[in-house]
C-alpha cells in the first residue's frame, strides 16, 4: 500500500479518529444549540407582552366571584338544627349575590338578592348582612 507498518498506521489513524469525533461533537452541539434557540423563541412568543397584560389579568381576577361566606341559623323558634342559611358570593369590588334559604316545617323558600358595591337595592336581613360582611372581610363575624 503506502509502505506503512501497523504502528505508523495506528499513529496516523488515532489523530484522524479524534478529529472526526471532535467534528461530530461540534456538529451535535450546534444542532442542540439551534434546537434550544427555537424552543426559547417559542416560549418567548407565548409569554405576556408586558405590564398592560398583567394589569388586564389582575382586573379579570378581581371580577371573579371568589369571596364566599355562609351564615346558618334557625329562622323560626320552633325549628332547630340551623337549617336556614344566607350565603354571600362577591368579587373584590363587593359585586355579587346573596342567596337565602328559609326552612320551615312545611316548606322552604329561597331568595336571591343582587349586590353592587357591597349594598343591595333589596332590604337585607341581619343574617344576609352578616354573610355579606363576612364575605367582604374574610372573617366569620363582621
Amino acid at each position: 500500500m503506502l509502505g506503512l507498518n501497523g504502528w505508523e498506521l495506528l499513529l496516523l489513524g488515532v489523530p484522524t479518529l479524534l478529529v472526526v469525533l471532535a467534528v461530530a461533537a461540534v456538529v451535535a452541539l450546534l444542532a442542540r444549540t439551534a434546537d434550544l434557540r427555537r424552543r426559547v423563541a417559542a416560549l418567548e412568543a407565548h409569554r405576556p407582552a408586558g405590564d398592560a397584560d398583567l394589569a388586564a389579568l389582575r382586573s379579570e381576577v378581581g371580577q371573579a366571584l371568589k369571596h364566599v361566606a355562609v351564615v346558618r341559623y334557625d329562622a323560626f323558634g320552633d325549628m332547630g338544627g340551623r337549617l336556614s342559611f344566607s350565603a354571600a358570593v362577591v368579587d373584590d369590588d363587593g359585586d355579587g349575590i346573596v342567596l337565602s334559604s328559609i326552612h320551615a316545617r312545611g316548606e322552604s323558600r329561597t331568595y336571591a338578592k343582587g349586590v353592587v358595591g357591597g349594598t343591595s337595592d333589596a332590604t337585607l336581613t341581619p343574617e344576609e348582612q352578616q354573610a355579606l360582611a363576612a364575605a367582604r372581610t374574610g372573617k366569620d363575624r363582621p
